[in-house]
């Protein structure tokens, strides 16, 4: 089946977002793949396990991500992988950090892009983005970090910490603007600085098996 891409414009700061259906030739081989990897904690704060990818993965997929950089973003120079591995969120929701619990930026700078491909069978927990309700920013960047963040301390001082749940929908300090569903065979490219999360229900199942948990692949570029 062909990939088919879907371009869509979000928020009031018009941040594009790629929709890549059908993005991998052989899905169910890379479910194998993650069957037999060796999972472990994830760094950086991703609430979950990782594993290492087959090499053959971003060899496929690059010069597909890198048609739709250009597409989406206007961005045509070399892509750079960053980081990239499968990944599966696990961590029961009373254990997640506070920075856990809130939408969250992977980088500040422009020529960051991220990718989110979903793995498991069926629809599902999928992305959301937010704005921040007091600056009213979407995106955050170098020009905006440290304004952004002095308002969030402040908010997390006295109003207190957010509850320990993922964050998939509004929520006193930030607005929801989209969710995009997951779908199997679905990958998602958007600009690493956006607000966003994953939309993670509450009834979730948390399994850290990558026949019976949220399997991803996330990827973090550098496209010039």
């Amino acid at each position: 089946m062909l990939m088919r891409s879907r371009f869509h414009i979000i928020g009031d700061e018009a941040q594009p977002l790629c929709i890549l259906d059908d993005f991998a030739p052989d899905p169910d081989a890379l479910r194998a793949a993650a069957g037999a990897a060796a999972f472990g904690p994830a760094p950086h704060h991703y609430p979950g396990v990782r594993a290492a990818l087959p090499p053959a993965y971003l060899e496929t997929q690059l010069p597909l991500i890198a048609a739709a950089a250009a597409q989406a973003f206007g961005r045509r120079g070399p892509v750079t992988v960053i980081d990239a591995s499968f990944s599966i969120v696990s961590t029961p929701a009373e254990a997640l950090q506070v920075a856990q619990r809130l939408p969250h930026v992977d980088a500040f700078t422009a020529d960051r892009i991220a990718l989110v491909h979903y793995l498991a069978p069926g629809d599902g927990d999928g992305t959301a983005f937010f704005r921040h309700r007091a600056t009213g920013f979407e995106t955050i960047d170098e020009a905006r970090r440290e304004l952004y963040f002095r308002h969030l301390d402040t908010e997390l001082r006295h109003r207190g910490q957010p509850p320990a749940a993922y964050v998939a929908g509004d929520t006193p300090l930030f607005e929801c603007l989209r969710v995009v569903p997951a779908r199997y065979n679905r990958a998602l490219l958007y600009r690493s600085s956006n607000l966003h999360s994953g939309a993670i229900s509450p009834d979730a199942k948390l399994s850290p098996d990558p026949q019976n948990g949220r399997l991803t692949v996330t990827a973090f570029l550098s496209v010039e």
